[in-house]
Formats: C-alpha cells, sequence, structure tokens
C-alpha cells in the first residue's frame, strides 16, 4: 500500500505558516521553541488591571454666610408724662407755673421753683401727711447752668404713697433747711453737703458726715477725679504719701 504520510516536501496548507531553520512546522496555533518544545501561540487573556481608587469625593461647599440682619431700632425710651391727682389739682390752684407734677416709670414727683420749696415742703408734711421724709440726695449736671437737682423723696403713712419733690439751684447757691419740718433731714442735709457741697440755710451743725473735716472737695461731684485724694491730708493726719 501506499504510504499515506506527507513527504517532507509537501506543501503546508493554506494559512499555515511556512517552516524556517529555526521555525519547523507545527500544528497550527501552535510553535515549535528551540528546544522542541510545543507553546501554544493562543495568547493569555490579560489581567484586568486593578480599578484605579476612586478620587476623594471633594467636600460640598460651604453655604455662603448670610449677612446678618440689622439690628431693629431700639425702642423709644420712656419719658415723663403729667400727673394729675387732688392734691396736684390743689397745689397747681395755689402755686400754678410754680410746680410742674410729672410722673415717670410709675414714679410721681413735682418739679418746684427753688423758691417755693420751703413753702411746699411744709405743706405736703402739714396739709397732705407725708410724714417721714425718706432721703435727701443731689445729682450734678456740670454742663447746666443751673448744676444740680435735689431731692426730697416723701412718704405718707396714712396715704400709703411715696412722692418725689425736685428743684434745680446753680453752684454757689442754698437751700432752706428741712431740719423744722422733718428731724431726719438733718443728717441727710449733712451728706448732701459732704458729697456735693450744697449748703442748708439753718441747719443746726452743718458738717462733713462721711469725710474728715478738712478734707478738700467733695466725692460725687462729676468734675472730682476719680483717683483724687486730699494728698495734703494724708500726710498731716497719717504721715503716709497717697496711694493714689
Amino acid at each position: 500500500m501506499p504510504d499515506e504520510t506527507k513527504s517532507p516536501s509537501s506543501p503546508p496548507p493554506e494559512g499555515e505558516p511556512k517552516p524556517t531553520a529555526d521555525r519547523p512546522a507545527t500544528p497550527g496555533g501552535v510553535k515549535a521553541t528551540p528546544s522542541g518544545s510545543v507553546q501554544s501561540e493562543t495568547k493569555p487573556a490579560p489581567d484586568k488591571a486593578a480599578a484605579p481608587a476612586s478620587k476623594p469625593a471633594a467636600a460640598p461647599a460651604a453655604p455662603a454666610t448670610a449677612k446678618p440682619a440689622a439690628a431693629p431700632p431700639k425702642p423709644a425710651a420712656p419719658v415723663p408724662t403729667p400727673w394729675d391727682s387732688p392734691m396736684i389739682a390743689k397745689l397747681k390752684g395755689e402755686y400754678g407755673s410754680g410746680i410742674e407734677p410729672l410722673t415717670h416709670l410709675g414714679q410721681n414727683y413735682m418739679v418746684v421753683d427753688r423758691s417755693l420749696i420751703p413753702e411746699i415742703l411744709q405743706v405736703l408734711r402739714n396739709e397732705e401727711q407725708f410724714d417721714y421724709c425718706v432721703d435727701i440726695t443731689a445729682v450734678h449736671y456740670p454742663k447746666r447752668e443751673r448744676q444740680f437737682d435735689v431731692l426730697w423723696v416723701l412718704y405718707s403713712f396714712p396715704r400709703n404713697e411715696r412722692i418725689r419733690v425736685k428743684t434745680q439751684i446753680a453752684d454757689g447757691e442754698t437751700l432752706a433747711s428741712s431740719v423744722p419740718i422733718w428731724a431726719t433731714a438733718n443728717w441727710l442735709e449733712r451728706e448732701v453737703f459732704d458729697m456735693f457741697g450744697i449748703k442748708f440755710d439753718g441747719h443746726p451743725d452743718l458738717k462733713r458726715i462721711l469725710l474728715p473735716e478738712g478734707w478738700k472737695g467733695h466725692p460725687l461731684r462729676k468734675d472730682y477725679g476719680i483717683l483724687q485724694q486730699d494728698n495734703d491730708w494724708v500726710q498731716i493726719n497719717l504721715g503716709i504719701e497717697s496711694g493714689q
């Protein structure tokens, strides 16, 4: 029988590479290595590349800061309003424009002309039963022509009512003492004299009550320096230099 094996000189089937010296003929899809081993020409599937690390998400943009709303306007400050009562009607009928009755935040007071002070206080004590002089004090307004407000705080036990009487005086002017009307005015007027330098005519013993005699100045005046001291008095009486 004839040998069916293809002779070496038979041409390779169509589509297969021709053999060369360093590349002997091999079946399709297989190649021979120099050592004679056969290796498939099928290319391995490439490894899946690792997914790149995801970028961190960008932080959300901060919302635009809203401008603060304009502050609401301040409410108007309370102002004094007229005060009326049977007692005021009686006093107005007698003294007219010499008194100005007002009320402020529930506190009743009257502004009285300085010349009427002794008489008005006497009437309030004797006829209107304001039998207790709670306090006498003052306030200094150095830029005003009449620099001082002097105030009497009065209380009536029978009426259970409190009022204030106020007058204005210039620096150096005096007022009549209220000691003949209320004995408690004695020490109260001394304190006003000590702290403000206001004198009360007819006071039985008008002298300092808080500071020593010989002290210079009146500490509750607005033009009295907060650190001021009578250096001479401290040196003479205490034998030391002032600490201020």
